[in-house]
């Protein structure tokens, strides 16, 4: 997911999104660990759009507070 569209979508949206990420990645890794992945690199990206979602909430968090 491209940093983009990330800054586009509104914040309940975006905690909505890093819910079905991480529940994305648990069955990656739970797949890794059973039976092998196609894709290793698949959790790779799964991690980087996660971090790339908190960095964004993150932002805006910080923008509410300096507002007050």
């Amino acid at each position: 997911m491209k940093i983009n569209k990330i800054k586009e979508m509104s914040s309940p949206d975006l905690e909505k999104e890093l819910v079905e990420l991480k529940n994305e990645l648990f069955k990656l890794r739970f797949s890794l660990a059973t039976n092998g992945l196609d894709n290793p690199m698949k959790i790779k990206d799964v991690k980087k759009d996660i971090a790339r979602i908190k960095t964004v909430l993150r932002e805006r968090e910080l923008v509410e507070k300096k507002g007050d």
